[in-house]
């Protein structure tokens, strides 16, 4: 299939017919019945008060049709489908410059992943896509745009899908965590996104962390309930070692899939693009409060904090029955063709221009070739996959710092690891340690061009980016 180029996707129709199907994939992924009436999502400029310093400005988010861009919205809605029916959005650009909506983790048609000139073109100021798909998973996955990534997440532009399976069990109660950090001054407006040499190594932090764009905050939960916490990291450098004091966590799902052995919450590494989904068993008095803490650095730090209301329901985590499995092809290991995968540091040049902007350095590379930008173009593809065949990545990591490794349209099997012991979870993003080698099996059975890259965006933006092609 040819690499849909800038100058053939302004001629072609797409956005006329963004409603229809992925080439090839209509039963798989494709729409199963009509779509609904488009959910409208608004890019646009707003402010929030996210310190005690005062409202800061220049903030980049979604909101309503009619909102305020001066202040009338605020964190990117969580986006509720449902698992099997047809959704559709439809993104209005009112930012000053171009931006797209990629699905985080959702297995839907090529032609939606939202990738500027490999998947569609540029949403430009004062224009508009329409998205539609069916989501084949249920879990928690996110949203962002794939277009100017370090400005456009680091500034706001990170939302939670909640995609729902009317067969889940029963909770008391629900709560959805985004966390992300924000690079602001003492006086709370926007600093520089990023330090060159903080890029070159694990990534520049924030100085302010939220959740759900607030600093440590508290949600109520019923006493003695258990509650689904639903977490995504959608911070565009932070790794979290998540931990809870105060009530028994356990871990349900990764990812968006369920875990094939729950386990107790203990130090858990989480890393941008990742989710976790978590079941709480809260404690029976009333005002009693459970905290989500992060433990990785030197000092602990509360990211949120739950809260014990009304008599207590003395419900058992033990009896909550299982989430289903998605329907995620299984690899035929015996069959399955083997891609290997360096992720490695590269001297330090600058890149070359990119559609979709550049930081102006290129530090990082997958199998030796450094791209700085969102679309791959004119560089082949990492390789070449035949549809319905099966492949392990075979990953390593000869690098001193933690990549999480996202793959576009796509879920793999997590088969060995030459550092730990890891559970064969089903996921798209794979935190890979220093000096790990992994292996990663799936079936390729989404046709079209697939991104590869870190999530960790500053690598992303200097070279960690290659992709996939199925045919």
């Amino acid at each position: 299939m040819p690499l849909l180029t800038r100058r053939n996707l302004l001629k072609a129709s797409a956005v006329a017919g963004a409603y229809g199907v992925g080439i090839g994939i209509a039963g798989k992924f494709g729409l199963a019945e009509a779509a609904p009436e488009p959910q409208v999502l608004k890019a646009l400029k707003t402010q929030a008060t996210l310190t005690d310093a005062g409202v800061t400005k220049n903030i980049m988010t979604w909101g309503a049709v009619g909102g305020d861009a001066q202040g009338g919205a605020g964190m990117p809605p969580v986006l509720r489908m449902t698992k099997g029916k047809p959704y559709a959005a439809r993104l209005t650009n009112t930012l000053d410059e171009p931006t797209t909506i990629h699905w985080h983790g959702l297995r839907i048609p090529n032609k939606m992943d939202g990738v500027p000139f490999m998947t569609q073109p540029y949403v430009y100021t004062g224009d508009s896509f329409d998205y539609a798909f069916t989501p084949p998973d249920a879990g928690t996955f996110w949203y962002h745009p794939h277009c100017n990534t370090l400005a456009q997440m680091g500034q706001g532009m990170t939302g939670v899908i909640v995609v729902e399976d009317a067969a889940d069990p029963t909770f008391d109660s629900e709560v959805v965590l985004n966390l992300r950090d924000w690079r602001l001054g003492g006086d709370g407006q926007f600093i520089a996104a990023f330090r060159p040499r903080d890029a070159a190594k694990t990534g520049t932090y924030g100085t302010v962390r939220t959740a759900n764009w607030h600093q440590e905050p508290q949600y109520d939960a019923p006493a003695g309930g258990l509650i689904r916490l639903r977490i995504a990291v959608t911070d565009v450098t932070r790794i979290f070692s998540l931990k809870m004091e105060g009530a028994e966590a356990t871990v349900i799902a990764i990812d968006g899939n369920p875990v094939p052995k729950r386990f107790p919450l203990d130090l858990l590494l989480i890393g941008p693009g990742q989710r976790l989904d978590l079941a709480v068993r809260m404690p029976d008095s009333e005002g009693a409060v459970a905290t989500l803490e992060d433990i990785r650095g030197t000092t602990p730090k509360t990211i949120a904090k739950l809260r014990s209301v009304g008599t207590s329901l003395k419900r058992n985590v033990g009896d909550l029955a299982a989430l289903a499995e998605n329907p995620v092809a299984k690899a035929d290991l015996s069959s399955a063709e083997k891609i290997s995968v360096v992720l490695s540091a590269t001297a330090e040049n600058a890149p070359v221009d990119s559609i979709c902007g550049t930081l102006g350095y290129s530090f990082w590379a997958i199998n030796k070739v450094p791209w700085p930008g969102d679309t791959s173009d004119p560089t082949a593809p990492l390789s070449e996959l035949k549809l319905g065949k099966s492949y392990i990545l075979q990953l390593e990591n000869v690098t001193p710092h933690t990549h999480p490794i996202h793959l576009h349209g796509m879920s793999f099997t997590v088969l060995s690891s030459s550092t730990r012991e890891v559970m064969p979870l089903v996921t798209d993003t794979y935190l890979v340690q220093p000096d790990e080698k992994v292996q990663l099996a799936f079936v390729a059975d989404n046709l079209g061009d697939w991104l590869l890259h870190c999530h960790i965006i500053e690598h992303q933006k200097t070279g960690m980016t290659s992709y996939v092609r199925v045919v």
